[in-house]
């Protein structure tokens, strides 16, 4: 049995290596057809060996019996959005080619769908999943912000660190990590952002159409972690009063 394990853990471990390595080819590859420059190699290749790291560290963890294939469709998003943030540091130098950016972005939006409805048919839902799932999501809107930022301003950075900050203030008011009820406004709004993101920076809109549309996806943001830390606090105020009242009791 402990061989069958640690047989199964090296072949966990080993498609997280071939994630990266795949990650490497299409960074090779978009180095190839664009002359990608040394900014967007060197940000391409830390985020996958920060990819590598940070994954088979949580795969440490939590021993899975096998990596899955919800968890093989997000990997691959990973990919994508590890080549959207080479050209978006390449971008600096030089605007990486619109349709290319586009592609593998569009691509990476799409495939965020596709996920967790693979884990739920397969019955593979994991926390480890989930969380991977949430945070390539989170930084591919991070990615997106900064790329839309040069072109609109600073503000709009708001938007890719709104999630960072949330989980920053949650280290300090331990009351923001309760779980939240399920929301679909809360899961349309997050999927929008990407969507919205992509239409400013794809260039087909004009600069006012594009700034209005960049305005919507901060408000709605702003709007839904506002009714969520708002539903946390008077979960926790109401937590705190009923534990009071419990200590009244005891103590009477």
């Amino acid at each position: 049995m402990a061989l069958n394990n640690t047989y199964e853990a090296r072949l966990v471990q080993q498609e997280t290596a071939v994630g990266a390595g795949v990650q490497i080819l299409l960074l090779a590859l978009l180095g190839t057809a664009i002359g990608m420059g040394p900014a967007g190699w060197l940000t391409g290749l830390v985020f996958a060996v920060a990819t590598w790291a940070v994954l088979s560290r949580a795969l440490h963890r939590s021993r899975p019996r096998s990596f899955g294939p919800a968890n093989r469709v997000t990997l691959g998003r990973s990919i994508l959005v590890g080549g959207v943030t080479a050209l978006v540091a390449d971008s600096f130098q030089s605007s990486p080619p619109i349709t290319v950016f586009v592609g593998l972005t569009a691509i990476a939006l799409i495939l965020d769908g596709v996920d967790g409805k693979v884990a739920r048919a397969t019955g593979t839902s994991t926390p480890l999943g989930a969380r991977f799932d949430m945070e390539v999501d989170a930084f591919l809107i991070l990615v997106l912000s900064v790329y839309v930022s040069m072109s609109h301003g600073p503000w709009v950075l708001l938007i890719g660190g709104m999630r960072y900050a949330f989980v920053a203030a949650a280290r300090v008011r331990p009351w923001l990590n309760a779980p939240l009820p399920p929301s679909t406004a809360r899961k349309t709004v997050a999927a929008l952002q990407g969507v919205f993101l992509l239409l400013a920076a794809s260039g087909l809109l004009p600069y006012a159409l594009e700034f209005g549309v960049v305005a919507t996806a901060l408000g709605a943001l702003v709007w839904s972690f506002g009714r969520d830390v708002l539903w946390l606090y008077r979960t926790s105020r109401i937590q705190e009063v009923q534990l009071e009242d419990v200590r009244e009791l005891v103590a009477g």
